[in-house]
């Protein structure tokens, strides 16, 4: 058989550009324009696909490695009508036929070019799947980058479980509860409203009127930007192929690239009644049924702890169930602490070490059997919330079809430019690891449009921040008390009061706290905490600091407006820079 020296073809104006990426190994049979290696300049990044198929004999480059147009790539050993087109290519040459077939056999390969696509019903250079933040952001994206989008979404309206039934409804609901709570804490500063009546009709039609004007809003930006948008179920039938399933019936798509953005799905409990709506998820619980008068809520995590503060604050008798000895597993305990004494008051119970054996579903209500210590042997409650966290959807999209790589839990394996081992298949969101959040899926989405269109781009974040909306709100960043203590990290650690701050007083919001963690060498900023109204709002400017490599003297010389709940952080700043004079 013949073997044919595959060489870098033109890329305009690069010259030794650095190899990031070597796709193939020796032995692996390859197609036509199936990426053979990565370059970045700095300027772009750009796969180099092959132009012809075969099997790999040897590899001339490796990562590393800085090449420039015909730098020789590998040695690919022809088969079938590969093998003998490139016997004739070599005859031709033998017979002088000019350096036009000398050209074709190999070191002056054709520039980069659109893979030869399987027949389908539309043709996407960048098909998304999955219009959730990080889906709409990548599709957007792309668009404004040039590229033909095609973005397919399960939901009627874009938005993904996100803005449909998760952050956005929830958030909206969270608000009216923090008003109800506030007000109701009024009394004790004089001034009394009285119990608020609820009219759940109109509680429902705000939300879904928040929801619908966000959608209406996404609508059009797609429209905007040329996007075509699929509405149905989309899996995966090929490396370049998929199709969804949707109410007007079935979809095929041809793409060039494709970008997964499926998220994630509730977990469910097995052995709870399955047909049962009075045993509710996330999702269900977003609707507003009804107010049960106890609740009992399965989970103390954040999606637990923010929905069994919504139902509170309409009326209802929450007891909280957790299997493990903490709430909200991976928060600063010093945080939770904060939340805790808020809860304690609140609610009926709070069961930690406490499993749920079994529901038995009655006419007069759910009768739920619980092990733990200290947790009743049963007990009958009205509605239950299940919210045990969430599982990827990596495994229901048929990516095994496309070639890529599910790992165990159902997520997909990604570099830092999210690509999955597929080379023009990428990933973001949910489906490719923890934290599921939608602020990390956004950034992630604009990563992968940008590599797709040839710029240089990687997702590096130094600290991604959570935040728990509950009453008072939780948010934190970078690394914690408690990750510090496990890895052996040393850190100088600053915790302000806000009872000395003025602003929390007049807020009634005193029992909060400010934390924040320093190299005890460098003085520079590791990680940071709060817990106290709004505290998911305040958490940015922390986020920023750590990004920028600021130290305690930085974030203490900032000038904050007083007061302001804002003004707490350059306080626990300056208790670590030993300068303070409010403590």
């Amino acid at each position: 058989m013949s073997a044919i020296e595959i060489a870098v073809p033109g890329i305009g104006e690069f010259e030794e550009v650095e190899v990031i990426e070597v796709l193939v190994a020796p032995g692996d049979r390859v197609e036509v324009e199936q990426s053979l290696i990565t370059l970045e300049s700095d300027k772009a990044s750009l796969e180099i696909p092959s132009p012809r198929a075969g099997v790999v004999r040897e590899l001339r480059v490796r990562v590393g490695d800085r090449v420039s147009e015909g730098t020789p790539i590998l040695l690919l050993e022809a088969v079938g009508e590969e093998a003998a087109e490139a016997e004739g290519d070599e005859a031709a040459q033998a017979a002088g036929e000019g350096e036009g077939a000398r050209a074709e056999a190999g070191r002056e390969a054709a520039p980069p070019r659109a893979p030869a696509l399987p027949e389908a019903d539309l043709v996407a250079e960048v098909l998304v799947l999955g219009a959730g933040p990080g889906g709409y952001t990548a599709a957007f994206r792309a668009a404004d980058l040039g590229k033909r989008v095609v973005l397919v979404e399960r939901y009627p309206t874009l938005g993904g479980v996100c803005l449909n039934v998760g952050c956005i409804p929830s958030k909206a609901l969270l608000h009216l509860a923090e008003v109800v709570t506030e007000v109701r804490s009024l009394a004790r500063h004089g001034v009394d409203f009285g119990a608020p009546r609820l009219d759940l009709a109109k509680i429902r039609a705000r939300k879904e009127a928040v929801v619908k004007r966000l959608a209406t809003g996404l609508a059009g930006l797609a429209k905007k930007r040329r996007v075509k948008v699929l509405q149905g179920e989309g899996r995966f039938e090929g490396p370049h192929l998929l199709r969804v399933e949707g109410a007007g019936g079935s979809t095929s798509v041809a793409f060039e690239h494709a970008i997964i953005a499926a998220g994630s799905r509730s977990v469910r409990l097995p052995g709870l009644p399955e047909d049962d709506p009075r045993v509710m998820d996330s999702t269900s619980a977003l609707e507003l049924a009804e107010i049960p008068q106890r609740l009992l809520v399965i989970g103390g995590g954040i999606i637990g702890l923010e929905m069994a503060a919504v139902y509170h604050a309409l009326g209802a008798r929450v007891t909280l169930v957790e299997l493990l000895d903490v709430l909200m597993a991976g928060a600063d305990p010093d945080l939770v602490a904060v939340l805790r004494r808020a809860i304690d008051a609140r609610y009926e119970k709070i069961l930690l070490e406490t499993k749920v054996t079994g529901v038995d579903a009655r006419p007069d209500g759910l009768h739920v059997s619980l092990e733990g210590a200290g947790a009743p042997a049963q007990e009958r409650f009205d509605r239950v919330l299940v919210a045990v966290g969430r599982a990827p959807n990596g495994a229901r999209i048929g990516a095994d079809r496309a070639g890529v790589r599910v790992d165990e839990r159902g997520f997909l394996p990604v570099d830092r430019q999210q690509r999955t081992n597929v080379p023009h298949i990428f990933a973001i969101g949910d489906v490719v690891g923890p934290p599921l959040l939608a602020h990390k899926a956004t950034h992630e989405g604009k990563v992968a449009a940008e590599v797709i269109a040839g710029r240089k781009s990687s997702f590096v974040a130094r600290a991604i921040p959570s935040v728990a909306y509950t009453d008072p709100e939780l948010a934190w960043m970078g690394l914690t008390e408690s990750e510090a203590q496990r890895q052996g990290i040393e850190v100088k650690k600053a915790t302000f009061p806000w009872a000395a701050s003025g602003r929390a007083l007049g807020m009634g919001a005193e029992a909060g706290l400010t934390k924040l963690l320093f190299d005890p060498a460098s003085g520079r900023l590791l990680g940071a905490g709060i817990a106290g109204r709004g505290a998911g709002d305040l958490i940015s400017e922390a986020v920023l600091a750590l990004e920028m490599g600021a130290d305690a003297e930085d974030l203490a010389l900032t000038i904050h407006p007083h007061p302001t709940l804002s003004e707490t952080l350059a306080l626990a700043a300056e208790l670590a820079h030993g300068t303070i004079t409010d403590l």
